[in-house]
């Protein structure tokens, strides 16, 4: 597995490219505005095609770049996946609590990522984590194999994902958390903001983790 990072927009939101080099599967996991062109162009000039654009959650900052997507890799590629409960965010994304100098396009999903979900990108399996909290259909992409866990706004490092939005739920949110921290401390995390970390680097230094008792 070869990933692709990509940091920008008004929240600076990291748009991660997944590329399986012995299939030449790739997928996107996530789309902030004005992060998606360079790598769509980097995955067609190395002769990838885009199975899917994953998005974590439905928060603008995560799905501004979905046209431009799959403008780029037409159906039946990149066919856009979101947990249900954040679909509502992608179909009428003009409802944001946050005030967008720009649109972002309404849509639909084209399928739905799930609690124990297996998702193959080629000959990578991931395991989808349903981790509600920071909103309600966040989700977390776990490739034991790889030792790697894609986590939107769950957890950053040295920090957590904000609980205070209007359809945060703070106890299910640590929840989340105490479940996500379970995975081997070698595991490493991409973040929806920020840089790499691991699990055990977490464990460590996280002070928030420690303040809430989910690590010691």
């Amino acid at each position: 597995m070869h990933i692709q990072t990509k940091a920008g927009g008004m929240a600076y939101t990291n748009c991660y490219l997944i590329l399986d080099e012995s299939t030449h599967a790739a997928a996107l996991v996530d789309a902030p505005e004005n992060t998606t062109a360079g790598l769509l162009k980097l995955a067609k000039d190395q002769g990838y095609h885009l199975d899917y654009l994953i998005l974590t959650h439905g928060h603008f900052d995560h799905v501004s770049d979905h046209k431009i997507v799959t403008d780029a890799f037409p159906p039946p590629q990149a066919r856009v996946l979101i947990h249900r409960l954040d679909e509502p965010k992608l179909e009428h994304p003009e409802r944001s609590e946050f005030p967008l100098p720009y649109i972002i396009p309404p849509r639909q999903a084209d399928g739905y990522l799930e609690d124990g979900q297996h998702l193959h990108i080629g000959s990578l399996d991931f395991l989808v984590l349903h981790t509600p909290g920071h909103c309600p259909g966040l989700v977390c992409l776990y490739c034991a194999k790889e030792k790697t866990a894609f986590v939107g706004d769950l957890l950053m490092a040295g920090s957590v994902g904000r609980d205070d939005l209007r359809d945060s739920d703070p106890a299910a949110h640590r929840a989340s958390l105490a479940r996500l921290m379970t995975l081997p401390d070698d595991t490493k995390v991409y973040s929806g903001h920020g840089p790499e970390t691991t699990i055990g680097k977490e464990r460590k230094r996280n002070s928030i983790l420690r303040s809430w008792r989910i690590v010691s």
